[in-house]
């Protein structure tokens, strides 16, 4: 196998320098299978570039030499002991070091697993034992990471292993260009890696590319298709598998399993029969036929991703069944193969009457889902947006997470920009993730989210675009989501320097303090800015309908989407409370039904969220609701400006075609954050006849 690397992409975190440590020191790979060839592929192409040697069994000087030979080393320096053993724990003859390694560890009863592994340094070698072919690529990536620091000092064992089965992104590609959507929706990087007019790219190293990168950060499951399930798209189950497979074999040597978004209603569509009523036994009997083809195809194949009876998509509401007995029918085709079926909790009534204020778009996953808790099949998982709307820049944590307590739940985030400034804003979402991974539903004495979720799985926000993601600092959410999905107690800022370190070297080898901490004053608190210069205090969208980009405060209020903000001249917010509002606050357990039920108890960034109150309501910070709406669009404005003005100063130590890429953008971000700053003031000011204690310019 060669080692991808496309010149139409960014390196990204995997940059050929990133392997110059491993590169110029010998090492050794033991064990077989296609994952550990993957690994020595990828040593053998860091030795080719940086001189050192690949070794294939240990103190073997003719391997040595012929590897040495391969990497352009000379004999006399082939042989010996090696700098680095990458090897499987279950391997017979290990090098002395990793013998010790091994021995030591097995003291400790607790297992790595196969995706997971050990770390050690013993004497001048430096060790990775890993429970499977997986671990010992993921002990690979590791090692890359750590950089010369893996080789420096004494290393105790470390264990390493992910806390998540599965790390999943959904990719929303269309195989057609969609009229509206484009080819992928909510895309904001170009169009897909996996499809091109029509059908699948012509050459997919790309996607070899791809899949490199997201091994190197922990995601080892990726869906290649919309969950919204076109009409071409729905082919992909059937007699477009083909295509299909030719991207699971290009994901496949490095551990990414692929998984299909499919349509519900196939068995109409694809199979021509009457109905697709998940009890009906022809039924059944189709999507058992139809999944034993695609694991004929793909032997390692992942699941299903359905959406059903939201949005349009077809579900088991037709036939009056549950949500259950629909997941259930794909989580029995796939049982025999090890599949399973990830069912989206999105769903909601998108046609609700804006007069009726009753009807709460938060309240719907809860009141379709947690009543069928301890109904669906093992295989079967549950897939919940982190929040009860739709990735809105600050949103309480869905109460579906701990409202299935027998039930599979993998929780679902967007790395995807779509609320958050569309990878033309600056906006590291980490810090928002950890607060949801934190967030304990039942206060102190209960687990946290990131201890009730079976799976982590995110919406991606790649594309075509040379630097994957757009703009080139949103890399950094798609390094990050796969590291917290590994471990969801790893640092924010900890991971931001991680990507930096890897992405930037050797750019900044002469200030990398300076470009470090730059990076970091730019990124650590653009979440909380972009929050501060759109919707405010948890009230939630206020962007343009349809494209979800820039400022329009009443643009959905009076539409069918259920997502309103209620301001009129006497105050703003929704009224989620048991006693007069929509009863949202009691699907929260204590305490937290009782927090959000009361309006002085509530944290302040949620507030408007649960309550509708009066502009002069003193928030617990000790300001007014009006004058926090004014002061914190004018400071994320300005701090918007600081960003462009901090990234100038960083010309001598970046690439000039990203410096100018990302000066282009915080351009845009400037003159955004400026226009959502005047049109909130603007229309709150004159909602509510309240000036600014500060006098300053409102329109």
């Amino acid at each position: 196998m060669t080692v991808p690397e496309p010149t139409s992409a960014h390196a990204a975190w995997l940059p050929a320098e990133a392997f110059r440590p491993i590169g110029a020191r010998r090492t050794l790979v033991l064990g077989d299978g296609l994952l550990v060839e993957t690994a020595r592929d990828e040593v053998a192409h860091a030795c080719a570039r940086f001189g050192g040697s690949l070794l294939r069994r240990a103190d073997d000087r003719a391997s040595g030499q012929a590897s040495d030979r391969a990497s352009g080393r000379t004999g006399d320096q082939a042989g010996g002991q090696a700098d680095l053993v990458l090897a499987l724990a279950t391997e017979a003859h290990l090098p002395a070091a990793a013998q010790a390694v091994r021995e030591e560890s097995g003291q400790d009863e607790r297992p790595i697993g196969a995706e997971g592994f050990l770390l050690a340094r013993r004497g001048e070698v430096t060790v990775v034992l890993a429970g499977g072919p997986a671990g010992l690529l993921y002990g690979l990536f590791h090692v890359v990471r750590l950089g010369e620091a893996a080789f420096g000092g004494p290393r105790p064992v470390e264990r390493h292993r992910p806390a998540l089965r599965r790390r999943m992104l959904d990719h929303w590609d269309n195989i057609d260009t969609h009229p509206v959507m484009g080819q992928v929706e909510r895309g904001y990087a170009g169009g897909s890696v996996f499809w091109q007019d029509g059908g699948p790219r012509g050459d997919l190293t790309r996607v070899r590319a791809y899949a490199r990168l997201l091994a190197a950060a922990g995601v080892n499951a990726i869906t290649v298709n919309n969950v919204n399930v076109h009409a071409t798209e729905a082919h992909l189950l059937t007699d477009r598998l083909g295509d299909v497979a030719a991207i699971a074999a290009e994901l496949r040597p490095y551990g990414i399993r692929t998984h299909l978004s499919v349509n519900f209603a196939a068995p109409i569509v694809l199979g021509a029969l009457a109905c697709a009523d998940p009890l009906d036994e022809d039924v059944r009997a189709w999507w058992a036929a139809a999944t034993a083809r695609v694991y004929d195809a793909i032997p390692d194949f992942g699941g299903y991703v359905v959406k059903a009876d939201s949005e349009g998509q077809p579900g088991p509401f037709a036939y009056g069944r549950s949500h259950a007995e629909g997941a259930n029918l794909l989580a029995d085709a796939l049982a025999p193969f090890g599949g399973v079926v990830h069912w989206r909790a999105f769903v909601y009534d998108h046609r609700q009457d804006w007069r009726d204020r009753s009807t709460d778009r938060a309240r719907a996953a809860y009141d379709h889902f947690a009543p069928l808790d301890g109904q669906f099949r093992a295989n079967a998982i549950l897939q919940v947006k982190h929040g009860p709307m739709d990735f809105q820049v600050r949103e309480p944590v869905s109460p579906v997470i701990a409202a299935m307590p027998r039930t599979r739940v993998a929780v679902e985030l967007q790395v995807t920009q779509e609320y958050t400034g569309q990878q033309r804003h600056v906006c590291y979402l980490p810090p928002m993730w950890r607060e949801v991974l934190d967030f304990e539903p039942r206060g102190p004495e209960g687990p946290a989210v990131a201890g009730l979720a079976d799976e982590l799985v995110a919406v991606s926000n790649v594309g075509d675009d040379f630097y994957w993601t757009g703009h080139p600092l949103a890399q950094a959410n798609l390094y990050a989501f796969g590291r917290l999905a590994w471990d969801p107690r790893l640092d924010p800022a900890a991971l931001l320097d991680e990507w930096i370190d890897l992405t930037f070297t050797p750019a900044a080898a002469g200030d990398p303090e300076r470009l470090r901490g730059t990076l970091h004053a730019m990124m650590d608190g653009s979440w909380l800015t972009y929050e501060r210069y759109t919707a405010p205090l948890g009230v939630g969208f206020m962007v343009r309908p349809g494209h979800h980009y820039g400022p329009d405060v009443d643009g959905y209020e009076y539409t069918p989407w259920g997502t309103y903000h209620f301001a009129d001249r006497d105050g703003v917010g929704v009224d989620r409370t048991r006693a007069t509002g929509t009863g949202f606050t009691g699907q929260y357990p204590e305490p937290w039904s009782r927090v959000y039920e009361s309006a002085e108890e509530c944290p302040d960034e949620l507030l408007l969220f649960f309550h509708h109150v009066p502009y002069q309501h003193v928030l617990r910070g000790g300001t007014s609701v009006i004058q926090h709406i004014y002061d914190t669009h004018f400071a994320g404005a300005d701090q918007a400006a600081e960003t462009r003005l901090l990234w100038q100063k960083l010309t001598d130590l970046v690439d000039p075609e990203l410096h100018a890429r990302v000066a282009e953008l915080l351009d845009e971000q400037l003159r955004s954050a400026e226009e959502w700053r005047d049109q909130i003031n603007t229309y709150f000011s004159r909602k509510s006849g309240v000036p600014d204690a500060h006098g300053r310019r409102i329109y």
